[in-house]
């Protein structure tokens, strides 16, 4: 029997769970927040940790002597400390593939839900039970517009494909990936962003990519341009962001990711969002459908047995930090 700890028990995995413990493992489900004490006492004794959101810092990897893989039940891996993980030979693995159509058909509909003012539309036949036909609620058709990429990788190419679809011109900035067909390739970014009516932000957080979206770039986009955020909050830098929209120095956003989750009313750096009617906001949901999360468990119930069992661990990720792993892994081509 092992021990397994899973965090953010909030995101249910019912199908995950239920299966672990048929085999006869002991499962601890810990709660969203839990803090980095209460973590590494969870961790004392355990085989496999299961996590999402939760940081799992190189502390906490330290003090988990009998560790043999964390598996992360979703794409990104910025809150894992790799390095400390690296150092005591226990493979890091993520689900990269459960949601890329998913995730992309969530940033459209965001894309078009600003393109065409549903919010404040929806806000006011709310409070008016019905309006007419004034330049304020004047939308936008997409045929015929510029949507920009910042990555163009599995979600990014998706959500070109869709852009396409509607007559779309589809501009990408991405230093690493191939770009699919009929994605013009930009090499500066800023110089993308002053051509697009539309920004959809689909790279990974790293280093690298951390406020890739800041005060100059923010600045260089159209007064009456879009930006979609749907990767990770920290690509963005927010304050800057917030700013630009107080300032209306663009035309409004869609986000569904937050550096600082969850978003609050009050309390929160970005709790003014909540008052504007060209911002839309999301619970961090574009991933969540009925037939994603059946793929992100079937996925992650596999990469956990591979764990349990000794075997080397599948990582289909195409992610360099990922691939730099060299012991108890093997890699999709």
């Amino acid at each position: 029997m092992a021990r397994i700890v899973r965090t953010d028990r909030e995101l249910e995995l019912p199908g995950v769970d239920a299966a672990l413990r048929a085999a006869g493992h002991e499962l601890v489900l810990l709660p969203d927040g839990v803090s980095e004490d209460g973590l590494v006492r969870e961790l004392r004794g355990a085989d496999l940790l299961l996590m999402c959101y939760t940081p799992v810092t190189a502390r906490a990897i330290e003090s988990a002597p009998k560790l043999k893989g964390i598996v992360k039940y979703g794409v990104g891996i910025d809150a894992i400390n790799l390095e400390a993980a690296q150092r005591r030979g226990i493979p890091v693995v993520n689900v990269p593939e459960y949601a890329e159509g998913t995730v992309a058909e969530g940033a459209f509909a965001l894309l078009m839900a600003l393109a065409k003012k549903f919010r404040p539309i929806q806000h006011a036949m709310d409070s008016k039970g019905w309006i007419w036909p004034s330049s304020e609620w004047l939308a936008s058709d997409l045929g015929g517009k510029t949507l920009g990429l910042v990555g163009v990788g599995r979600i990014g190419s998706n959500m070109a494909r869709m852009a396409q679809g509607f007559r779309m011109r589809v501009f990408g900035f991405d230093p690493y990936s191939a770009f699919p067909t009929g994605v013009e390739k930009r090499n500066h970014l800023k110089d993308m962003l002053a051509e697009c009516d539309f920004v959809s932000i689909h790279c990974v957080l790293n280093p690298q990519t951390r406020q890739l979206i800041g005060e100059a770039e923010l600045r260089s986009m159209k007064p009456s341009a879009f930006l979609i955020n749907v990767s990770r909050g920290a690509i963005v830098d927010e304050a800057a962001l917030l700013r630009a929209l107080q300032e209306r120095r663009i035309a409004g956003a869609a986000l569904d990711v937050y550096a600082q989750e969850p978003l609050r009313r009050s309390g929160h750096p970005l709790s003014a969002l909540y008052a504007m009617d060209n911002v839309i906001l999301s619970p961090h949901f574009t991933f969540y459908t009925r037939e994603a999360m059946a793929r992100l468990e079937a996925d992650t119930l596999e990469r956990c047995l591979e764990v349990l069992e000794g075997r080397p661990v599948l990582v289909k990720s195409r992610d360099p930090r990922l691939r730099a792993q060299t012991r108890g892994v093997r890699f999709q081509d």
